[in-house]
């Protein structure tokens, strides 16, 4: 692998002793994979030749004033921090318009630093510095501009990898989470299982960090598109509802290691729906091998 992603990860473990340091006390920090800290050392020590996972962690933050407690979901991809951080805060004690304002805040702040600057240490602090605001004020009122702004905001596509889906509690806890938020796309179950969710970028990642939490670790999100745009992203969807996709499978749906769903249709069905791109992106093979 290349020298800059070696360096990102040394980085990468770098900032996570910081923040080790700064919340020592058991359950501050947890960790998806508990042992993706000993996996990147051993990749970097050269005993590993396979990349290793992301880190991806959730940070319990404490505020002061009010007394309340916000989650902050951390995903590091591995050339962080040549790339974005994905970052989502959350707490029980804010309803759903103030989530999302406190998530356009952090982001707006992460977007100010520049590639290469380590950066959740620094979210930490502006989390404890500015969300109490977002607390406090928890139903806005807002007055019509003489001189209305257009908005810009981010449409992002995310392309999800899990190695099988097939839990019927699953299945349907994706289906509720993709209708209740303003996202459409798909959710393709058996071995493998896709999903496709694109919206506005927090309905996104809310969608993407509800699913996956507390402990679904066989997943991985493959692929990302993103534009800004000042509409509403209609012209830009690809789908027009949050579905289950049903395709043939290859073997007894009771064995659950014989139950491959059936490439080629879920290659039409990309085709169908202007995709094909990511076809190569979640399995690595190119759709003409398909065909041929």
């Amino acid at each position: 692998m290349s020298a800059s992603v070696k360096e990102s990860l040394q980085l990468q473990l770098l900032e996570m002793e910081m923040l080790f340091s700064m919340f020592p006390n058991r359950g501050e920090v947890k960790l998806e994979d508990v042992n993706v800290l000993t996996n990147i050392k051993r990749y970097l020590e050269g005993s590993r030749e396979a990349l290793p996972p992301k880190i991806e962690f959730v940070i319990t933050l404490q505020i002061e004033e009010p007394k309340v407690k916000i989650d902050l979901q951390v995903t590091m991809p591995h050339s962080y921090p040549y790339v974005a951080l994905q970052l989502f805060g959350r707490s029980s004690e804010l309803d759903r318009q103030q989530q999302l304002l406190l998530n356009k805040g952090l982001t707006s702040y992460i977007g100010t630093f520049d590639p290469g600057e380590l950066c959740v240490c620094a979210a930490v602090q502006w989390l404890q510095d500015n969300s109490a605001s977002y607390f406090l004020n928890r139903r806005l009122t807002y007055e019509p501009s003489t001189q209305p702004k257009p908005v810009k905001n981010t449409f992002l596509r995310m392309w999800i990898y899990s190695h099988h889906i097939y839990q019927q509690d699953l299945r349907k806890k994706i289906l509720d989470v993709g209708k209740r938020l303003d996202v459409t796309g798909f959710c393709m179950t058996g071995k493998p299982g896709i999903i496709c969710v694109e919206g506005f970028k927090e309905h996104c990642e809310e969608f993407w960090h509800t699913i996956r939490y507390p402990n679904w670790k066989h997943i991985s999100c493959k692929h990302t598109e993103s534009v800004e745009t000042e509409g509403d992203g209609k012209d830009l969807r690809l789908f027009h509802s949050f579905e289950e996709l049903l395709l043939e499978a290859h073997g007894d749906y009771g064995l659950r290691n014989d139950y491959h769903m059936n490439l080629g249709q879920f290659l039409e069905f990309l085709k169908r729906h202007k995709s094909e791109h990511v076809f190569q992106i979640l399995f690595g093979i190119e759709s003409k091998s398909l065909e041929s």
